[in-house]
């Protein structure tokens, strides 16, 4: 499908998934709370100006400067989390009702007519309860989503990791979101933390950036800082074709980024050591020409006596890389769901949402990303420098 019918597509979607949600809150807060009119008339005409920001914020985020973008992005964003917590809590508000209908019924009582202002006392109570549960559970998001990423330590073992490599470290950086909302400042920071971790490697496993090249020169550049002792590696995200994945490839080439598109590199020397494999977003193949994963083609002519690690942005791809004598994946792309209760939603489209999980013989680590997307907003999962500490079983003993 072209570019610009998936863009025309998307954006129509967009719209009419705001409508309804903007609507929805209208009708619970606004209309059957019967708010005075002149506060009614305002509560809408600020209602129908969010849902145009949010909207605006998708354009605006493609088509200026990340300065331009982030004065419209923030606000915009933030409100977007706040909206999705709302219409949660205002439909729990709406199941308890119909609940209390149901039990009242099936305990003989007959209701008759409710009186109007009956009517209007529960949906009062119902929708400020909605709105002061959703606004605090915001403010805790909020402060989570804007917190510096924690450094997690993660320890695997691996069985034919070779004895002299145990304790061997692996940084993963996964899905910071460069763009309008995270910039040069939050970059810098990751990069002086990760360096502080002294790694053998580092990987960025997609997702790295929100614009193009030309937009985020800037905010990426201190990426060129990261210092790892075998050197730092990348694989793209579905980020990467939505900002254009050829020229950033070329411009974290110039970074001093080693890209992996289904191939593979010595990690180490001679017998001590270990291969390192990364594959092309599970995606790809439909969103730019010459692209799509292909690790039969990254693993061709292996030994396979040799461990593997595999960086793949989508954890779906585990399934195949346990086939294939993957020992190690390193995923991200779900960010652990962000904003509690959506990964369960995540899970339908992604096997594994955050974690440690074995699929096989292989161990799969899922991280929670190192940035966030959209609103600036976590709740119920944590950002994370993940800091993977690989053990040999050769070594145990």
């Amino acid at each position: 499908m072209p570019y610009a019918v998936r863009v025309t597509l998307f954006f129509l979607v967009a719209t009419g998934l705001m409508a309804l949600m903007h609507y929805y809150v209208w009708a619970r807060l606004v209309r059957d709370t019967g708010l005075p009119r002149h506060l009614a008339r305002a509560a809408t005409l600020a209602l129908v100006g969010l849902a145009a920001s949010v909207l605006l914020s998708f354009i605006t985020m493609r088509a200026f400067p990340r300065s331009v973008g982030r004065v419209i992005c923030f606000p915009a964003y933030t409100w977007l989390g706040i909206l999705f917590l709302l219409i949660l809590n205002l439909l729990a508000a709406d199941l308890l009702r119909f609940a209390g209908d149901v039990a009242t019924r099936a305990g003989g009582t007959r209701l008759g007519p409710k009186m109007p202002e009956r009517r209007l006392f529960i949906a009062r109570v119902f929708g400020g309860a909605a709105t002061v549960a959703a606004l605090g559970a915001s403010a805790l998001a909020l402060e989570s989503g804007l917190s510096r990423p924690r450094v997690r330590e993660i320890r695997v073992r691996l069985a034919r990791l070779p004895r002299e490599l145990d304790g061997t470290t692996i940084v993963q950086l996964t899905d910071m979101h460069v763009g309008p909302m995270l910039g040069p400042e939050f970059v810098a920071d990751v990069v002086d933390r990760t360096n502080a971790l002294k790694p053998d490697v580092i990987a960025i496993t997609g997702d790295l950036v929100d614009g193009t090249v030309e937009q985020l020169r800037r905010a990426v550049s201190p990426i060129a800082n990261l210092q790892a002792k075998h050197g730092v590696f990348f694989v793209t995200g579905n980020h990467e074709y939505y900002s254009g994945a050829d020229p950033w490839i070329a411009e974290l080439s110039r970074l001093g980024v080693r890209v992996l598109r289904n191939e593979r590199v010595q990690v180490g020397e001679d017998a001590s050591s270990f291969d390192l494999a990364g594959v092309d977003d599970y995606s790809a193949r439909r969103l730019a020409r010459g692209h799509g994963p292909d690790l039969p083609r990254a693993l061709a002519g292996r030994d396979p006596s040799r461990e593997l690690v595999l960086l793949a942005h989508q954890p779906r791809a585990a399934f195949e890389a346990a086939r294939l004598g993957v020992g190690l994946q390193l995923s991200g792309h779900t960010h652990g769901g962000q904003i509690w209760p959506f990964k369960y939603i995540v899970a339908l489209q992604q096997p594994f949402v955050a974690g440690l999980d074995r699929v096989g013989d292989m161990t799969l680590y899922t991280s929670p990303g190192t940035g966030f997307w959209g609103p600036p907003m976590r709740l119920g999962t944590r950002s994370e420098i993940t800091k993977i500490v690989l053990e040999s079983e050769r070594g145990i003993g």
